[in-house]
């Protein structure tokens, strides 16, 4: 997948941000997949991530964000990523199957955000911990926020791991 740059046409705003979390979304999986099994499952930081912990990360965290917050529907586990105050991947789970729940949780994403108006204010529930919800435009800008963020850190642990440099 290559980025789109800014003098691309789109249809409207809600194109935007959808193309930008696909981007980032496969650009941390080819990331990650470039990385030794040993690499994926190891943590070259202080803080003690691995890169297998952070993309099971996100996938959860657009679960919280568009299905438990936005969408307001029930989730069983909306921490399931996270273990001991720290993020979590069970030994039995590959980057294979890591990958299709992100990649499923993604579809869910971009088929939510096509069925509605950036404007529409999320449904009242758990996720917003008696605060107002928030509008989809304001959840998917916090998605991009994420997403950018974490992409850069797999950038770096990537570089440190021997793995690919750069876009």
């Amino acid at each position: 997948m290559t980025f789109f740059e800014p003098t691309e046409p789109v249809a409207d705003r809600k194109e935007v941000f959808l193309r930008y979390l696909d981007y980032f979304r496969e650009s941390a999986l080819t990331k990650a997949g470039s990385l030794s099994e040993g690499a994926l499952r190891s943590s070259l930081l202080p803080s003690g991530w691995t890169p297998l912990e952070l993309l099971q990360h996100l996938q959860y965290v657009e679960l919280r964000w568009i299905e438990w917050g936005f969408e307001g529907r029930p989730v069983a586990e909306p921490w399931g990523d996270r273990r001991d105050d720290r993020w979590y991947v069970a030994a039995d789970r590959s980057l294979d199957d890591v990958t299709t729940a992100l990649r499923k949780q993604g579809a869910h994403t971009r088929a939510t955000v096509e069925a509605h108006d950036l404007a529409e204010i999320g449904a009242p529930g758990p996720r917003w911990d008696g605060a107002p919800p928030a509008s989809l435009e304001r959840i998917l800008f916090h998605l991009l926020q994420e997403y950018a963020r974490h992409l850069g850190h797999l950038d770096v642990v990537v570089e440190l791991s021997d793995g690919a440099v750069g876009e």
